[in-house]
């Protein structure tokens, strides 16, 4: 699967700011996801918005029950280090 990186925004970028976010991401049985939120925060608003964003766009491999792809639930590290 090809998921880019979350684009560092700038004015997170000028001020150092870094952090890593959990995501809580519900993924279809097609591998798309369905509902991406924050399970812990990075601590700056601006880059947790960032990686939800990002996630958004990413596809997934879904789970499977037998080899029949079934919704499920992933947990996602998104980190940002200057």
């Amino acid at each position: 699967l090809n998921n880019p990186a979350p684009v560092y925004p700038d004015i997170a970028m000028e001020r150092g700011w870094e952090g890593k976010v959990l995501l809580k991401v519900h993924v279809l049985a097609s591998g798309e996801p369905d509902n991406v939120s924050v399970s812990k925060t990075s601590g700056q608003k601006i880059l947790d918005d960032e990686a939800v964003r990002t996630v958004k766009k990413w596809s997934f491999a879904p789970a499977t029950r037998g080899t029949t792809p079934i919704d499920g639930w992933v947990t996602v590290p998104i980190s940002f280090k200057l």
